[in-house]
């Protein structure tokens, strides 16, 4: 998953979507994660820029965390 919607739509025409701008995919033991920003007319990018990096932050502590707890 890079980023934009995510869901699914069933048989039964159930639907449920999100905006996938923060995601970790775990492989094996393996962590891929990556972080996006809602870009608008009057984004500014370089706090769009720092914005990404403390999302990619946070997910990288969390993995951190649970490495942590699980030794």
């Amino acid at each position: 998953v890079y980023a934009g919607a995510l869901g699914y739509l069933d048989f039964s025409g159930n639907l449920d979507t999100c905006i996938a701008i923060r995601t970790i995919v775990v492989k094996g033991n393996q962590a891929y994660f990556q972080a996006g920003a809602g870009i608008v007319a009057d984004s500014v990018p370089e706090r769009e820029f720092q914005e990404t990096i403390s999302k990619a932050s946070a997910l990288k502590a969390a993995i951190e965390f649970a490495e942590r707890g699980l030794q």
